[in-house]
């Protein structure tokens, strides 16, 4: 595979640790692949997960989603069985890993919306690592 893009957990200090594990494991196989013609036109993007979410003023882009998309990543995170029923670290929020998410691209949106920029019913924000 030669991808253009690639995403990774930007929250790397999850409390599990896998995030930051993941993050590591991917930049040194990039790290191993420097020099490949391919990887010049490669993109590398962090999101973050159910808890927080990047300032407005470090995003590099910010996907709308469409209330079917919110609906499609609900059953994504359904599939991701770590993620679901019963969040291993929730911490003071009892509530399950979809509904924070869908809380924070939600919280998002309507803050784009309050600096003037259409109204979407969820958006993901990403930060460009290189």
């Amino acid at each position: 595979m030669q991808p253009h893009q690639i995403y990774l957990a930007g929250d790397l200090a999850d409390p599990h640790g896998t995030h930051r594990v993941c993050t590591e494991a991917v930049l040194e196989a990039i790290n191993q692949l420097q020099g490949e013609e391919w990887l010049k036109e490669c993109h590398v993007w962090l999101y973050r997960g159910a808890w927080m979410e990047w300032e407005l003023g470090k995003v590099d882009m910010a996907v709308p989603l469409s209330p079917d998309e919110v609906i499609k990543k609900r059953h994504a995170i359904y599939r991701h069985l770590s993620q679901k029923d019963i969040v291993p670290f929730p911490g003071e929020d009892p509530r399950e890993f979809w509904q924070r998410a869908e809380e924070r691209t939600g919280n998002t949106a309507r803050l784009y919306d309050e600096l003037g920029m259409a109204e979407y019913q969820a958006i993901e924000v990403f930060v460009k690592l290189f």
